[in-house]
């Protein structure tokens, strides 16, 4: 199998696995417990704690542990939007993942008050129009740090300004880009930030949310002193400490550079550009993660084409995996103002530290006469 859906799940490390497994046997006390065999447990946790904290520039006690990013984003946008009766309001784009657009539909059929912003043809967000449309009723600006479809980085540190310039809270969405590009919380400017451990070869069902320290914030899941009272719930120590280790492995990655995957990226797409007529990069015109790539296959629809490669063992997407099974084109694609039509024909590559060359070279080998075999039988070919 050649795997190049990393966006929507990586594999699991085998140095998270082997940190992980003493907690899933001998090391199962409850580090909420007072006894010893319970506090040795939260040693772990802390840890862990420290080892998030260093990847994102934080102090360790700004992060909070959960179950991965979407609860992140849920009780980031809820928690920001209640901090000032006064401030009800939200600001966020087009081309969010789900869990920040339908929580965020969901907050305005509550009353809260939606400001939407939108990007251009290469993904980029419009900063004049938040600018326009941040005012004095607005409680919190969210908006992701890189884009899960096109892998298009966003101006976080330039939103997060105008946020502040207006008295809002910021909130990033950086599940995408957490381990892939660095990051610095402070240097920023970013009061709240999501994470997931699955993205970035940790365990699924683990996440954290970062709180700049003296944000106004407002707990989601109560019942439990656990994370100082901002968390409740038992620990799910074997994923916290998974997530540690995998935050300790990216910041490894990060300070030898991402070059390598960038340069498999480029190898990728310079190759199907060069053996697949009108083929496009979505994004092209944007600075992008260097692991990210999402093509448009002109003519061809993309629900065939990602037969034909997983029939030949090669995994790739149409788009975010939270949107698997829509029957629409993507909206993010659609935010840039691409057609549905040339939307429909468009497929994720998204590649790890674990991708090769051979891989990157079998695909290459495989596509071309792959989508000529679909564009010869496309009713919508030239």
């Amino acid at each position: 199998m050649i795997y190049l859906d990393n966006n929507a799940t990586t594999r699991l490390a085998p140095e998270v696995l082997e940190e992980m497994l003493p907690f899933l046997r001998e090391e199962y006390g409850n580090p909420s417990s007072f006894h010893t065999f319970g506090s040795r447990v939260m040693e772990h946790v802390e840890t862990a704690r420290e080892r998030v904290a260093a990847l994102l520039g934080a102090s360790p006690r700004e992060i909070t542990f959960n179950s991965g990013g979407t609860e992140g984003d849920n009780t980031a946008l809820e928690s920001g939007t209640t901090w000032d009766p006064a401030r009800p309001g939200l600001v966020t784009t087009a081309v969010e993942h789900p869990a920040v657009l339908e929580t965020a539909r969901q907050l305005e059929r509550l009353g809260r008050p939606l400001a939407v912003i939108g990007v251009d043809r290469s993904g980029r967000l419009d900063l004049d129009d938040l600018v326009r449309r941040t005012d004095p009723r607005t409680g919190l600006v969210s908006v992701m740090a890189a884009n899960n479809e096109t892998g298009v980085l966003m101006p976080v540190a330039e939103a997060a300004e105008v946020a502040h310039a207006a008295g809002a809270l910021f909130h990033t969405d950086a599940v995408q880009a957490v381990g892939k590009v660095p990051i610095d919380v402070a240097a920023s400017g970013i009061d709240m930030l999501s994470l997931s451990g699955h993205k970035l070869h940790g365990p699924k069902g683990v996440g954290a949310l970062y709180v700049r320290k003296g944000s106004p914030f407002l707990p989601l899941i109560l019942g439990g002193h656990q994370e100082k009272g901002v968390r409740a719930g038992t620990y799910n120590v074997a994923g916290i400490v998974g997530l540690g280790r995998a935050a300790e492995l990216a910041m490894r990655s990060l300070r030898d550079g991402t070059g390598r995957e960038a340069a498999l990226l480029a190898r990728l797409e310079d190759g199907i550009l060069a053996s697949c007529p009108e083929a496009e990069i979505a994004g092209a015109g944007s600075p992008r993660l260097p692991n990210t790539s999402t093509v448009l296959f002109t003519s061809v629809e993309s629900e065939a084409i990602l037969t034909l490669l997983d029939m030949r063992g090669i995994v790739v997407s149409s788009g975010s995996a939270c949107s698997t099974g829509s029957k629409d084109p993507s909206y993010v694609l659609s935010a840039m103002g691409i057609d549905a039509m040339k939307a429909n024909t468009a497929i994720r590559f998204s590649l790890s530290r674990y991708t090769t060359e051979a891989e990157i070279d079998a695909v290459l080998e495989a596509l071309p006469p792959l989508i000529a075999r679909l564009r010869a039988i496309s009713p919508y070919a030239r």
